[in-house]
């Protein structure tokens, strides 16, 4: 089984080919002075089955992260996401970025991302929404949380231990391809970006 694993959704475009449950392929690619992260996403998928010796036809599944994160992001690896699947004719897999944060001690930890607006994602054992720091606050308290660095410092002093997904060199397209095994396969149709709030609107 063949899984193809990406996520532009974060601060880094994550690529992973997986060849069944083995990481055979996996890249980083950082935002440069000229374009967001996401422009290299395509380049690379090609790039990385080209060194595995591997064609389009021969994957199997593609799965990926489908936000919250970066409106960008979501939008390009959704849309890469489905393309592929109908063209290919094979299913696909979406996974929130939160879940996917969860995992990166192994332990499905507590999650809150900035959501700005005073406000936060949270995922705690599923997607909560974008609740209040205020509430965030509390809800942290004597526990471990995933954060970023927005909220890496005001989360430290409720939470028995915040930790900032931005601060260390976690496997996140590793995490995603390995929690593809866990998810239903589903028709690319079905696929959705998770906006769990909206797009923010030019001008406003």
């Amino acid at each position: 089984m063949r899984i193809l694993a990406f996520d532009t959704c974060l601060d880094k475009t994550y690529i992973t080919l997986n060849d069944n449950d083995k990481i055979i392929k996996s890249e980083v690619i950082f935002s440069d002075g000229e374009n967001y992260h996401s422009a290299y996403l395509i380049s690379t998928i090609v790039k990385i089955l080209k060194e595995a010796g591997l064609e389009p036809k021969d994957l199997d599944i593609i799965v990926t992260d489908v936000g919250p994160g970066s409106f960008t992001g979501i939008r390009a690896c959704v849309t890469v996401a489905r393309v592929l699947a109908q063209q290919l004719n094979i299913q696909a897999i979406g996974v929130s970025s939160l879940e996917i944060l969860s995992n990166i001690l192994g332990d499905n930890d507590l999650v809150a991302l900035d959501a700005r607006k005073n406000k936060a994602y949270i995922y705690d054992g599923e997607v909560k929404g974008a609740i209040e720091l205020e509430q965030v606050d509390e809800l942290v308290k004597g526990r471990r949380v995933i954060t970023d660095n927005s909220l890496k410092e005001r989360l430290s002093k409720n939470a028995e231990l915040a930790i900032s997904y931005q601060d260390g060199n976690y496997p996140l397209g590793d995490i995603l391809s390995k929690l593809a095994a866990k998810k239903n396969e589903t028709d690319w149709r079905k696929l959705k970006p998770l906006y769990i709030q909206p797009p923010p609107v030019f001008g406003k």
